[in-house]
């Protein structure tokens, strides 16, 4: 248990030699490897596109219309100049928490990040008021104290949420890894809590998100 606990601290990987020192977290380095591993795949699954798509272009182009159909249908038509940076959240909340098959730490597991993940939907949300009603309706709705009060509640609702269930599923993990169990009983929690779990999380973070959107774009 004592290990357990070691683990759920947040690490220094290294130490920038300037200014003092700035220490580098190890969420914020796998979170680089997960945007490196992104971009590769990006450049490899979009080189040789065809006009009848086959094999793996199939995929991916299932999987994008998904996210569109899915977002457009929370948000409207006004709604798909935002796709990109929903579906890009998706996409990287959904690799940081399957990246635990693979031998690493989530960085979900960091509060710190899913703290800066809330923060940026926020003000995302905020943003795409101001486009959509301008800046002088947009400071009007302040006068309603429920609104001020969003700007807290919300980021904090959508930042202990992803983190306590990702912490949580960590935690059961560790323990069944380090514990006595039957044969298969590591496969199976494995299965729900770092495949099933870590993709539900990921959907509910940006389907919190999208519906924060709408109501801010939505028509009065």
């Amino acid at each position: 248990m004592e290990n357990i606990m070691e683990d759920l601290e947040s690490k220094t990987a290294f130490t920038i030699p300037i200014l003092g020192g700035i220490p580098i977290a190890d969420s914020c380095v796998v979170t680089w490897v997960i945007m490196g591993v992104i971009v590769l795949l990006s450049i490899i699954f979009t080189r040789r596109l065809k006009k009848v798509p086959t094999g793996s272009q199939c995929i991916i182009e299932g999987i994008t219309d998904w996210m569109d159909s899915f977002f457009t249908g929370i948000l409207g038509k006004k709604g798909k100049k935002y796709l990109p940076f929903l579906e890009t959240l998706l996409i990287y909340i959904a690799f940081a928490n399957l990246i635990g098959l693979f031998g690493f730490v989530p960085p979900t597991k960091d509060v710190n990040v899913t703290a800066a993940l809330a923060g940026m939907a926020i003000i995302f949300v905020q943003l795409a008021f101001i486009i959509e009603k301008g800046p002088l309706k947009w400071l009007k709705s302040f006068r309603n104290p429920i609104n001020i009060l969003d700007l807290v509640t919300r980021p904090l609702s959508l930042c202990m949420r992803l983190f306590g269930n990702v912490l949580g599923a960590y935690v059961v993990m560790e323990l069944v890894k380090k514990g006595i169990c039957a044969i298969g009983v590591p496969v199976i929690a494995s299965a729900y809590f770092d495949i099933f779990d870590g993709l539900l999380q990921a959907y509910v973070f940006v389907f919190l998100t999208s519906l924060y959107m709408a109501e801010a774009v939505e028509e009065e």
